[in-house]
C-alpha cells in the first residue's frame, strides 16, 4: 500500500485518477477553474501528484507549486502547454503515445 496523493484538475476521460487509485494512490478532483482555494480544498499541501489534463488551466501548474514546492506537476494531454508553463511542469504526457495504466505506474513507481 503507498501513502501517496494525488490532485487530478480537470476532465479525465482516460481515466488516469482511476489508474492512480488502483495503485492505491489517494486522488482527489478538481473539476471547475483550478485556484489556491480549489487546490487547498483539493489537499495541495500533502499531495505528491498535481496532474492537469486540461491545458487551458495551465496556470494552475504555478499555484500549485507554490502552495507546495514538492509537488511533481505532471500534464496528461494531447494539447501543448501554453510556452509560460512548459518550464513549470516536471512531465508531459500525450494520452496517443502512454496509456493511463502506463503512466499511473511509472508515476507510483518514480515516487
Amino acid at each position: 500500500m503507498t501513502d501517496l496523493s494525488a490532485v487530478v484538475a480537470g476532465p479525465d476521460p482516460e481515466a488516469l485518477g482511476a489508474e492512480l487509485e488502483s495503485l492505491d494512490v489517494t486522488v482527489s478532483r478538481i473539476d471547475g477553474p483550478v485556484t489556491g482555494g480549489t487546490l487547498d480544498d483539493a489537499g495541495i499541501d500533502d499531495a505528491a501528484l498535481f496532474v492537469l489534463t486540461d491545458t487551458a488551466e495551465a496556470t494552475g501548474i504555478a499555484v500549485a507549486k507554490d502552495r507546495n514546492p514538492d509537488v511533481r506537476a505532471v500534464v496528461y494531454a494531447a494539447e501543448s502547454l501554453p510556452e509560460f508553463a512548459k518550464g513549470q511542469a516536471d512531465l508531459a504526457v500525450d494520452p496517443e503515445l502512454l496509456s493511463a495504466a502506463v503512466v499511473a505506474d511509472e508515476l507510483v513507481a518514480g515516487a
